[in-house]
């Protein structure tokens, strides 16, 4: 596991962790790796969609107006990053999983944003997805629609994810040119 407690308020805010680095995690971080204040782009997340892609099932949905974007100084930084999902136990043989993410940027034009998404159940690497959103324009509203290809799990894996709900965790990790700017948390719990 990577240590964010060693990290001072001045390494937070201007981090130095690259793509290559993350990409080498074994295990989910115990803290964040950069800060709110990280992001310079006013890079802000305004929907979220999870389906089955072979049912078409919506399981997961989240929608905010623009009036409903936080600010960093009035937001606790934990509850503004981390979300749990409770999934049906069904998720977990799912063969391929879309999502649909709408986001906005700020004033500053975003080359090369990347995101970078590692999933582990008790500090096991399941999946990584690492994905390239390229080039957005200042002031703009994009989205991007990603299918994932569900990692094969065995019957004993699945039962013991389902009988340890939330030590399923993830890492979203943002860059802009291999710069750190944003660090999100998951935790996963998938019952029958």
């Amino acid at each position: 596991m990577i240590s964010a407690k060693t990290l001072t308020q001045e390494d937070l805010d201007n981090p130095t962790m690259t793509p290559e680095q993350v990409l080498k995690f074994n295990g989910p971080t115990d803290g964040f790796l950069c800060s709110l204040a990280a992001n310079r782009f006013g890079i802000e997340f305004m929907s979220f969609k999870i389906r089955d892609i072979e049912s078409g099932q919506v399981l997961f949905q989240v929608e905010r107006g623009e009036d409903e974007v936080p600010t960093p100084s009035a937001t606790d930084e934990t509850a503004a990053r981390t979300i749990q999902y409770d999934f049906p136990a069904d998720f977990l043989k799912f063969r391929t999983v879309g999502t649909k993410l709408v986001f906005t940027v700020g004033p500053k034009p975003v080359p090369n944003f990347r995101m970078i998404e590692r999933h582990y159940f008790r500090d096991r690497l399941v999946k990584s997805f690492d994905f390239n959103f390229g080039f957005c324009i200042p002031n703009s509203t994009n989205s991007w629609e990603a299918i994932y290809d569900m990692p094969r799990l065995t019957a004993d894996e699945q039962e013991d994810i389902m009988k340890h709900p939330f030590e399923t965790k993830s890492d979203s990790f943002y860059f802009v040119n291999n710069e750190l700017i944003m660090h999100n948390k998951a935790d996963y719990s998938y019952q029958a």
